[in-house]
């Protein structure tokens, strides 16, 4: 898989080097409040995170989680994926970023990248997103990127309903 770019980012395929970086982000309070607790408390269960849930998608179909690198200093700010999940019809969209990165574009800036990346170079069309209610700031970039609220949805072992949306 190769990177791409925007302006001001680098999106990188998520691969092992990152086990640090995503032991980080996942345990932020507000990817555990938003997201969901994803059960990493060592660098060895980001790794099997990592290869047991990314890199599959990755070589399967070519695309999944990408590091968000900004170019200027040249450091992980966040991570922007299309998951294809068991249970959900069509491939969701989903970012998270570290507090010091939000509120600044950048969400925005590589997530209608990889939404035009998934179109043109692998013909997804049709994309997904799914938040929580009190998620108010992913909602409105869910509905920036050209998504509308569909429906409310709650997966197979979890009792949160989520907001799903479709464009």
């Amino acid at each position: 898989m190769k990177n791409y770019e925007t302006e001001r980012l680098i999106l990188k395929p998520a691969d092992l080097e990152d086990a640090d970086f995503f032991l980080e982000l996942y345990n932020l309070p507000s990817f555990i409040k938003h997201i969901g607790d994803r059960n990493l408390r060592t660098k060895e269960d980001a790794e099997n995170y990592i290869s047991n849930r990314f890199l599959p998608q990755i070589e399967k179909l070519g695309f999944g989680n990408y590091v968000v690198i900004h170019k200027e200093l040249n450091e992980k700010i966040g991570a922007v994926g299309v998951f294809v999940r068991e249970g959900i019809d069509v491939p969701d969209i989903g970012f998270s970023f570290f507090p010091d990165f939000e509120g600044k574009g950048y969400a925005y800036e590589s997530a209608i990248n990889l939404m035009e990346i998934v179109k043109t170079e692998f013909g997804i069309e049709k994309l997904s997103a799914m938040t929580s209610d009190e998620n108010i700031s992913s909602q409105r970039l869910i509905e920036r990127l050209g998504l509308q609220f569909k429906k409310y949805v709650i997966f197979p072992d979890d009792n949160e309903e989520l907001r799903y949306y479709e464009n």
